[in-house]
């Protein structure tokens, strides 16, 4: 599709009101990804609590359309010195637009401003839209002795918890 006008949505920190919407769109946009692990959504969302730290944090942002409703979001937290990303969501009519690459930037951009020693997440290797979409802004894939240990933990119990070890992988973009 491609991207479209920014000035059809805008990138900004999230409210306290936009975090009723969250799960609404965690839960569309894991149709995607569910149809490409050949998943079924089981409804598990990222806990409320979680989003709130992100929130208090500063990272936490939405892309919000002309009326300022919130359909897309990036939630990050701190770790190890860097921004984790827990969670990056877009709703599918606005999929393939530029929107997740927009949302990155500026998870990207504000851990540089704050001055982290990067961005971090943990992914799917294959799914085009993960890995792959990922190592375009400038991530890679880490190796065991690359990981800081808060991100080994983190990619261990993704794995411990039913995750391929084949297909997950911890990320990173060091500044």
């Amino acid at each position: 599709m491609g991207e479209i006008g920014q000035d059809a949505y805008k990138i900004r920190l999230a409210r306290s009101a936009d975090l009723d919407f969250l799960a609404e769109i965690e839960i569309d946009a894991f149709a995607t990804l569910g149809q490409a692990l050949g998943r079924e959504d089981d409804g598990r969302t990222v806990p409320r609590d979680k989003l709130e730290h992100s929130l208090d944090a500063k990272l936490l942002f939405v892309a919000s359309d002309h009326l300022d409703h919130p359909f897309a979001f990036a939630a990050g937290a701190e770790l190890d010195g860097a921004v984790y990303v827990l969670e990056i969501d877009v709703m599918q009519c606005w999929q393939r637009k530029g929107v997740g690459r927009r949302l990155m930037q500026a998870v990207i951009e504000t851990a540089r401003q704050r001055g982290a020693s990067g961005v971090t997440l943990t992914t799917d290797r294959y799914v085009p839209f993960n890995a792959p979409f990922y190592a375009s802004l400038g991530l890679r894939v880490l190796d065991e002795r690359e990981m800081p240990a808060g991100l080994f933990e983190i990619l261990k119990f993704e794995i411990d918890h039913g995750a391929d070890p084949e297909r997950r992988v911890a990320m990173a973009v060091w500044f």
